[in-house]
């Protein structure tokens, strides 16, 4: 069930912020534009402005790479920390806070390398590339 339950909580997770993290996206490509100029300077008037001027599901866009990423993500954190502590309990089932230490450590490297990293990239070129996340996914296999 830890697999099962981290899964659940990634996406709802995922879901509730990513209004935020949308916004927060489209302020970090404007920094990087040369003479681009978003009509917004913060989160609240960012929020504000999208939900005005494309409607509130629009802050939704490019969710589906996230969601995709967050669920194994989440997953894989609870599941394998579950059974690193697992391996490492000692004869009575105790676990010291240096070996749940290590567990959580090697947990969330494993979330990092494996879904954090090649996610991110592609949610980010996707909101740069203004596409949906297969037609961004694509465009960035064929591209680079």
């Amino acid at each position: 069930p830890p697999l099962a339950a981290g899964c659940i909580a990634g996406g709802i997770e995922a879901m509730a912020v990513w209004p935020m993290e949308y916004i927060k996206t489209q302020l970090q490509l404007q920094s990087k534009a040369k003479g681009a100029r978003l009509p917004y300077t913060g989160m609240i008037s960012g929020l504000s402005y999208t939900v005005r001027t494309t409607g509130f599901l629009s802050l939704y866009r490019g969710l589906a790479p996230t969601l995709i990423g967050s669920i194994p993500k989440a997953g894989i954190r609870f599941g394998l920390n579950a059974q690193i502590k697992d391996r490492l309990r000692d004869s009575d089932g105790k676990l010291t806070a240096g070996k749940n230490f290590v567990a959580g450590l090697g947990a969330g490297v494993a979330e990092a390398l494996v879904i954090v990293a090649p996610v991110e990239t592609v949610k980010t070129k996707c909101i740069e590339l203004n596409m949906p996340f297969v037609k961004g996914f694509g465009h960035i296999v064929k591209t680079e």
